[in-house]
């Protein structure tokens, strides 16, 4: 494959080389790249507005990440964030830290990845910086997105006695991160080796390229559920599960027996002798929806497909507790990733 040096366009070339494919659909969307600001209106909509940083070498590991799937990634992430307020995403800004090894091709890659996203999610880019990095690639993703002032959905709405739920299942985007370590490991100690992926391609998947949960939000909505709270699953159910009941000042009762886990999963733990429930519950990256509804909702949401009711909400003297197969209680605690340990 021919190499290109990102040298030959120059900072503004570069932009305009990467982001000319791309074309604005939304109508929010005034002005997009190309001059010194984009431009928005969002009449009668409220504004949500949020931002992620991802840093190679501690959130992407080059060695088995494709760069396709990292762009798609990277905007994803950003767009669930705007589904847990009860949003829609509309627009992305991508800035860009980016050091001599790479090449003008492999941002060409990365771009496919944000332009897929942004086809799949009916999303715009409309701006973004580039610069030289010294420590390897930066990316920094803001996404812009649209909600009527009384459909948003907090953190702190639950109530005791709502139901918890979660989208999709849990601790497969861990599994399939463990599975990717091990078989570098397995590489650095035999570069001849070949991976092996067999019957391992739902965990890689939602790993590698997480989707974000568009569709639950639509069916939230056509239900007529109204969610008193919500988040994303980025760190862990226990880690954002604590945020929730934290900010609405409830307790809760989860049951292990209710968590989501996908099969795929379960034999990846097996394999690494690892607690498959301690992975859904701290693993983090599923990108999977975390919610409370009233118990009025029951009836409702028991029969919406892709939603588990995995506990409910308590008053706060009561704790946070996962009660076991055996009727145990245990504690939860926040042990999902942080990058700042």
């Amino acid at each position: 494959m021919s190499r290109t040096e990102i040298s030959k366009y120059g900072e503004f070339g570069l932009i305009k080389h990467l982001t000319e494919r791309f074309k604005n659909t939304n109508e929010t969307t005034l002005k997009g790249v190309g001059d010194d600001a984009a431009v928005l209106d969002y009449r009668d909509k409220q504004v949500l507005v949020t931002t992620d940083l991802l840093l190679e070498g501690v959130h992407f590991d080059l060695m088995y990440v494709p760069m396709k799937h990292l762009g798609y990634k990277a905007a994803v992430v950003n767009f669930s964030d705007i589904y847990a307020m009860n949003g829609q995403p509309k627009q992305i800004t991508v800035s860009l830290g980016v050091s001599k090894r790479f090449s003008v091709e492999d941002l060409e890659e990365l771009y496919a990845g944000i332009e897929m996203a942004c086809k799949t999610y009916g999303v715009d880019l409309i701006g973004g910086d580039t610069s030289a990095s010294l420590t390897g690639l930066t990316i920094s993703i803001t996404c812009i997105g649209e909600a009527e002032k009384d459909k948003i959905v907090y953190r702190n709405g639950a109530k005791p006695n709502d139901l918890i739920c979660v989208s999709g299942d849990l601790g497969s985007a861990y599994m399939g991160l463990q599975l990717l370590e091990r078989e570098k490991i397995v590489f650095a100690a035999n570069s001849e080796a070949q991976p092996d992926f067999e019957g391992k391609d739902y965990i890689l998947q939602r790993q590698l390229k997480p989707e974000a949960r568009k569709d639950i939000i639509k069916t939230l909505a056509d239900k007529g559920i109204m969610p008193t709270s919500m988040m994303d699953i980025s760190d862990g159910l226990s880690s954002e599960l604590m945020h929730i009941c934290s900010q609405s000042n409830v307790g809760c009762r989860i049951y292990e027996d209710k968590i989501p886990i996908n099969y795929q999963a379960v034999v990846m733990a097996e394999e690494l002798n690892m607690n498959i429930v301690t992975a859904a519950l701290n693993g983090g990256e599923d990108y999977e929806l975390l919610f409370t509804v009233s118990m009025d909702d029951y009836d409702k949401i028991v029969t919406m497909e892709g939603v588990g009711i995995v506990g409910h909400t308590t008053k706060p003297e009561l704790g946070l507790h996962l009660v076991g197969r055996e009727g145990e209680e245990i504690e939860l605690q926040a042990q999902g990733w942080n990058s700042l340990n």
